[in-house]
């Protein structure tokens, strides 16, 4: 006797949907009983972890703040995830980006001018790009998971970055520290709203949204690449080009990303420092699925990622919790949602058939060939 999962003969639309909204309620319920155990009164810790981050109008605009590379990598990541292209080197391409637009920015220092800033931009885009290219070169030509290799050029890319801030591009007035030179103010996000941090980028996150959106509903591009991702073998004989699709999906995160890196760099930062990203990037995996791989879902799971990290800088403040709880939460919240999405498709049923009797019956069967 033994239990084990058996698929369900139905999938139910509004069940999938309703699916992250039960792994968060999960989560909370589980926070709740984490915080009691510490001796921590979970209503308080509640209070102080999702509302007192964005009490005011400055909270509010950090929330968009820290959810604009998030969105912006869920974004791209859509994209391969719908056509079954299992890309995790959002990180590593945010890194890039980052890294490729400051050493523009930083050769442009002395140089003003409005076209300065697009440059920079541009230039992001084109490092999470070619990061991006190496996986989708090595999958089309030489058939190697991207998994390994995405996975792989992050901390390449990280081990990349920390030399350029430890070297060629240190600020040699800094004293020292791994960090380059300020940009200029032609190389910097323009402000939205005085006094606060939001900046052009949030912006920029939001088009990417609305591109990614019409990228996949209204384009035959976005067709092609929902049913390689379905259905690889009909993309096949549709006479779709399955290698074609793999680049401009992987490209498009790329982009993305390196889009998120290079704001990060020439909005709150304004200059390029080691720590570009708190794991934006392998957050925007758990965003991207939460977020049902659908573009406004991911706004919406951006900005709940978003407040985790808010609330896990503010209950360290006020509370003295450790600054994990944000991990902490985004792997609960990772578990919950992996288990309802099997328990949507699959039911636990208790298999009573005695071994004994399953061999016999396998014997007995003329289908197997005795």
């Amino acid at each position: 006797m033994k239990l084990k999962l058996e698929v369900r003969g139905y999938d139910s639309t509004i069940i999938s949907y309703l699916s992250p909204v039960l792994a968060g309620l999960l989560t909370i319920l589980c926070g709740s009983i984490l915080f009691y155990a510490l001796g921590k009164s979970p209503t308080q810790t509640l209070y102080t972890f999702f509302i007192l981050p964005i009490s005011d109008l400055y909270g509010v605009t950090e929330l968009f703040v820290k959810a604009a590379p998030i969105i912006l990598c869920a974004t791209g990541l859509t994209i391969c995830y719908r056509a079954n292209i299992w890309n995790i080197g959002a990180e590593g391409q945010l890194l890039m980006g980052g890294l490729i637009g400051s050493w523009v920015a930083l050769n442009l220092l002395e140089v003003e001018g409005s076209w300065v800033l697009p440059v920079v931009i541009i230039a992001g885009m084109l490092g999470g790009t070619a990061w991006a290219a190496i996986p989708a070169l090595l999958r089309t030509r030489f058939h190697t998971n991207e998994i390994l290799t995405t996975i792989m050029l992050n901390y390449i890319s990280l081990n990349i970055l920390l030399f350029a801030v430890h070297g060629p591009l240190k600020d040699p007035g800094g004293y020292n520290f791994p960090e380059s030179a300020l940009f200029s103010s032609s190389e910097t996000m323009p402000v939205l709203v005085e006094g606060t941090r939001l900046h052009f980028g949030v912006l920029l996150a939001v088009l990417a949204v609305a591109i990614t959106w019409v990228l996949l509903s209204k384009t035959f591009i976005g067709f092609q690449i929902q049913v390689l991702g379905k259905d690889a073998r009909s993309a096949h004989f549709a006479g779709f080009k399955e290698s074609k699709l793999i680049w401009i999906a992987l490209l498009f995160s790329g982009a993305t990303s390196g889009l998120a890196g290079v704001s990060e760099v020439t909005g709150p930062i304004g200059q390029l420092i080691p720590t570009i990203s708190p794991g934006y990037g392998y957050a925007a995996i758990i965003v991207a699925f939460l977020g049902r791989l659908h573009p406004v879902g991911i706004f919406f799971a951006g900005l709940l990622m978003a407040l985790l990290y808010l609330g896990g800088e503010m209950v360290q403040i006020e509370l003295g919790l450790p600054l994990a709880m944000t991990g902490l939460f985004q792997g609960m919240l990772l578990l919950f949602l992996l288990a309802c999405d099997v328990l949507i498709r699959y039911r636990i049923v208790l298999d009573r058939t005695k071994p004994q009797e399953t061999i016999a019956t396998t014997n007995l069967n003329p289908a197997s060939g005795e």
